[in-house]
């Protein structure tokens, strides 16, 4: 799923520079710790996040734990090295029921989430909020090629929670993810509140894939007492972990700290290589031509039950849009 290096070609006699002062806001930074052995992408949000959440006004915990899986998904769908989709989805028996966020390489992202706003309660975490289930990720490749997809099993975990969980099971790649969601309150014309998020992904990736060896999964079926393997972890990957462990909440969303920044705050000492920023923009793929024609794939009768006043009402789930058609554009049978 996640590339082991970036497309393009490291020199060693790459030149240096300061790091960026200029905030870059919806975009996915791409950076490497050579000395370290350390692969890493960083993602700061703003006027696109914004954008996708204040579509539906979600309630504050419902915004913030969307926000958190749109954030987890540009993570790992911007390493995408083809015209694809990465699509997040998580199912689950909490009050936030149901959550996907699309990401269409290389740019375009649209999310929505189901929620019961009868049991959100105050001070839910997001591992409250999903509760039991399953996360499931999947990689389209388009019409004529297989699909990819891998389900992490959610019992009152967090997003980072499970993605841990997937690189551990699925990928066998040392990876640690953090994410960061909040709200900022901007001046000017009355006030208003806007979302903001940031995440960073860490992957140890040496040349040597015994040093990037994990111990094995616990069988589940082990009698009492019986001592489980253990393998020491590499000391290049104990400090990566150390460092991305000390990155707070207000770094990864603050407006006014630039990502080059924040990666040189935490990995000056080692030396830190940054690539070509990823753009990302909140946009969906829906249309009048694609609803009509899902709604001739539906049955004559389903098509005619959704007749209301003389007409079919279709509205987005992500967006919002609305689509008015008569009954004849919808194919309704006379």
């Amino acid at each position: 799923m996640v590339s082991q290096s970036p497309d393009i070609k490291i020199t060693t006699d790459a030149p240096s520079r300061a790091p960026s002062s200029v905030p870059v806001d919806d975009a996915v930074l791409p950076f490497e710790v050579a000395e370290l052995d350390l692969r890493g992408r960083l993602t700061r949000m703003g006027p696109a996040l914004d954008d996708i959440l204040t579509k539906h006004d979600y309630p504050p915990p419902v915004g913030k734990l969307l926000g958190e899986a749109i954030v987890l998904a540009t993570l790992l769908g911007s390493a995408l090295k083809f015209e694809g989709r990465f699509i997040l989805q998580t199912q689950t028996d909490g009050p936030v029921s149901f959550l996907i966020v699309d990401f269409q390489s290389p740019d375009r992202l649209r999310a929505y989430a189901r929620y019961d706003a009868r049991r959100l309660k105050d001070g839910q975490d997001s591992g409250a909020l999903l509760g039991k289930g399953h996360l499931a990720m999947t990689i389209d490749q388009g019409a004529d090629m297989s699909r990819y997809q891998g389900l992490v099993a959610l019992d009152g975990g967090s997003l980072e929670d499970a993605a841990h969980e997937y690189f551990l099971r699925s990928e066998q790649i040392p990876t640690r993810v953090r994410l960061a969601v909040g709200e900022e309150w901007r001046g000017g014309d009355g006030g208003k509140h806007r979302w903001r998020a940031g995440g960073m992904m860490l992957q140890f990736l040496p040349k040597a894939p015994e040093r990037a060896r994990q111990a094995d999964l616990h069988p589940g079926d082990a009698p009492d007492g019986v001592v489980t393997h253990e393998v020491s972890e590499d000391d290049a990957w104990v400090e990566g972990q150390s460092l991305i462990g000390t990155v707070e909440d207000v770094e990864l969303i603050d407006p006014d700290l630039s990502g080059e920044r924040l990666l040189y705050r935490l990995f000056h000492e080692r030396g830190v290589r940054v690539f070509s920023p990823v753009a990302l923009r909140a946009q969906c793929s829906c249309s009048r031509d694609a609803v009509s024609a899902m709604l001739k794939s539906f049955a004559p009768t389903d098509r005619a039950e959704m007749v209301k006043d003389g007409k079919v009402v279709v509205t987005c789930e992500f967006c919002s849009s609305v689509y008015q058609f008569t009954p004849h554009e919808a194919g309704v049978e006379e």
